[in-house]
This record gives C-alpha cells, sequence and structure tokens, in this order.
C-alpha cells in the first residue's frame, strides 16, 4: 500500500497523522491540506471501523493509534459506530477550500458525513 510521506519522518509523520485524526473525531472536521486530509482519511475510517466491531481488541488497537487517549475512543466506541452501524465505509468527505497564502497549499476541510 503507497502512502504519502508529507516531507516528515516516520515518528513526527505518525504524530501528525495521529494528532489530525483526534481532531476529526473530536471536532467531526479539520482544516489542513489536500495531502494530509487524504492521509488521514484511512485513518479516520479504521477508527470507526474499530469502533463498530466493538471489540477489546478494538479498542485496544484504536487507544494505541490515537496515544492513549479515552476521550477519542470514547467517542468513537460509543456515538460514531452506533452512528455508521448501517454504513459500510466512506465515513467522511473531502471539500476543497482555496489556497493558503504562504505557500499556495491546497486547504480542503475534511468532515464526517452526517
Amino acid at each position: 500500500m503507497a502512502y504519502r510521506k508529507l516531507g516528515r519522518e516516520s515518528r513526527k509523520r505518525r504524530s501528525i497523522l495521529a494528532g489530525l485524526t483526534k481532531t476529526v473525531i473530536l471536532n467531526e472536521s479539520v482544516v489542513t491540506t489536500e495531502a494530509r486530509a487524504k492521509e488521514v482519511r484511512k485513518f479516520v475510517d479504521k477508527m470507526i471501523t474499530y469502533g463498530k466491531r466493538g471489540t477489546l481488541v478494538s479498542r485496544r488497537k484504536a487507544l494505541a493509534f490515537v496515544h492513549n487517549d479515552n476521550e477519542v475512543v470514547k467517542k468513537v466506541f460509543d456515538d460514531l459506530a452506533k452512528r455508521y452501524e448501517t454504513r459500510n465505509g466512506g465515513y467522511t468527505r473531502i471539500i476543497k477550500l482555496n489556497e493558503r497564502v504562504g505557500d499556495d497549499a491546497l486547504e480542503v476541510k475534511l468532515e464526517l458525513v452526517k
């Protein structure tokens, strides 16, 4: 599976992706660059799938990815899993916004589908 390196070494990249995943889950949307949004979408979908499974192993995997943030995992397993129980994937959408002034990077809004 190919992935984007985002110009970072692996530890920093994983931390960025975990942080964006937590933000999307807690706030249900985030504004970021297109490359980061496309990459973090995979992890948000995986977290919701863990929530839908509801097993202890799934909960531990989710906790490991978000650096033991219980608030995020609780929301995934209690709220989002129930909301998306009949949906088979595609929990997020990307809406293109504008180009950032400093470096002309395309900014997008990554949000959870209602």
